[in-house]
């Protein structure tokens, strides 16, 4: 196997693209020798069009250096893009202990040449050309080539975020007027593309239901019109039609939510405004995704926090896009703050459940999530109240971020805290709870109190506890009230 003598920034050259001006690319290497010196040379297929600078160098042990790539004007578009067909470059490196620390380009390239350098050590890197840039995304946009303008984002993932307004614009408008104009705007505003409310306010609502089979709320979300969304979901305008109830899932012909759009355009106050109003929080589209999975995917650390917070399912696995977990996407797009939040709230229901107290408030005091849950939907104050760890519920509770729905957060069969810290048998646990306010009549789905599943596992002590602090009396047959410690085991 070949050894590698340098690092190269990019296997693949990126060239941002105009008509008739020089474009440009640079490349950097590292070298990977501590002791040698390391020659390179750059050829290309294309020389007609491509020039190199420099095009030989010498670098130092442990050091740096770059070449920049400049194309020629071009009077017409690349015959592929953004992949190129047929231009590439071919980056050859040898040690060099023979060569003094000048890095003349005429002694480096006739060195090269020599046939007394044929018995060094040599690696060759074989540099693909993409095209890419504003120009060639909004011709790809104009032609509805989707599949083109999914490899242009992709190469360059904050093109759209960091478009001037006149841009951004120019490129919806050449969306709207393209063949496949509603895969096309989808496709755009998914990946980033930012429009002002005020641009689009001469656009009439029924043409963006036309283009994408979006309702008033769906543009709401999508174009972060926090007040037009607010009052939507309060009827303040007539979003539900024929003044029935407003349908906050209503999809669109991808099968998305408005929550699927606000998660995926970043607009974190319509998406808490949605949520907090009772939109499905783990609703998911056609491809299979969620709104958590878009944030993920997009590694919006923001919102992918804000929508775990507010109770969204971090444990999804999307049944269309190769059975993958968040997780697994966060660190597939290397979201390295994304991942951060789930393994860091994966940590805290582990430490919670072993009762691991010093671990449980390292991660508390460097800001991981508390009401991150399992598949089960069991928080780290679930797990701590089933096994009796009084002190990690303490520590939980006293945390500051903590909140009263937290306390009354249920799993996937209704139980909370409480009845989990009953379940579990530790009357201190239980008696912390109380203190702290919690619901002592709350039901499971199947309809139990704390004090049912109290008086049906026959724990006395508990039972006195909860009726002596205002507990209702038991309301169901001991058969009646279910269990979750299995799935702790």
């Amino acid at each position: 196997m070949e050894e590698r003598l340098v690092e190269v920034s990019n296997q693949e050259v990126r060239i941002d693209f105009e008509l008739g001006l020089k474009c440009r690319a640079n490349v950097s290497l590292r070298s990977l020798s501590t002791t040698t010196p390391i020659a390179f040379k750059v050829q290309t297929s294309s020389p007609h069009k491509f020039l190199v600078s420099p095009p030989c160098g010498l670098i130092p042990p442990s050091s740096q250096a770059s070449f920049q790539i400049i194309l020629k004007p071009q009077t017409q578009l690349p015959s592929s893009f953004p992949r190129s067909l047929s231009d590439r470059f071919l980056l050859k490196t040898a040690l060099a202990p023979d060569l003094s620390s000048s890095s003349d380009p005429t002694i480096i390239n006739s060195w090269f040449s020599s046939s007394s350098s044929s018995t060094l050590l040599t690696s060759d890197f074989k540099l693909k050309v993409a095209y890419v840039g504003f120009f060639l995304l909004r011709h790809a946009v104009s032609a509805g080539d989707i599949y083109v303008v999914k490899l242009i984002i992709k190469r360059q993932k904050s093109l759209l975020t960091h478009l001037s307004p006149p841009d951004a614009e120019s490129l919806l408008k050449s969306a709207t007027e393209s063949c496949n104009s509603s895969s096309m705007i989808s496709l755009l505003l998914e990946s980033g593309l930012s429009i002002k409310p005020d641009s689009i306010e001469s656009e009439p609502k029924s043409s963006w239901m036309v283009y994408n089979g979006w309702t008033g709320i769906h543009v709401a979300a999508a174009f972060d019109r926090t007040e037009e969304l607010w009052r939507l979901i309060r009827r303040e305008e007539g979003g539900g039609g024929g003044g029935g109830p407003l349908d906050l899932d209503c999809r669109d012909e991808e099968g998305r939510t408005p929550l699927h759009l606000a998660a995926s355009r970043g607009n974190v106050e319509c998406a808490k405004l949605l949520i907090e109003a009772g939109a499905d929080k783990d609703a998911k589209s056609q491809d299979g995704r969620t709104a958590l999975y878009r944030a993920a995917a997009n590694g919006d650390r923001q919102m992918v926090s804000l929508l775990i917070k507010m109770g969204a399912d971090p444990t999804t696995v999307t049944s269309t896009v190769h059975g993958r977990s968040l997780l697994d996407v966060a660190r597939e797009e290397r979201h390295k703050q994304v991942v951060d939040i789930f393994e860091r709230g994966e940590s805290v229901l582990r430490a919670a459940r072993k009762g691991e107290l010093r671990d449980l408030e390292l991660l508390l005091n460097t800001g991981a999530i508390t009401n991150y849950h399992d598949q089960y939907g069991l928080t780290a104050l679930h797990v701590a109240a089933i096994k009796g760890h009084k002190e990690a519920v303490c520590m939980l509770l006293n945390h500051g971020m903590m909140k009263m729905m937290d306390l009354e957060c249920q799993d996937l069969e209704g139980h909370t805290p409480l009845h989990l810290a009953v379940e579990g048998g530790s009357l201190e646990t239980v008696e912390v709870l109380i203190n702290k306010g919690a619901n002592l009549n709350t039901k499971s789905w199947r309809g139990s109190t704390p004090l049912d599943m109290a008086h049906a596992m026959g724990h006395d002590a508990i039972s006195k506890l909860l009726i002596n602090r205002g507990a209702s009396p038991p309301s169901l047959p001991p058969s009646s009230s279910s269990s979750s410690s299995s799935i702790l085991q």
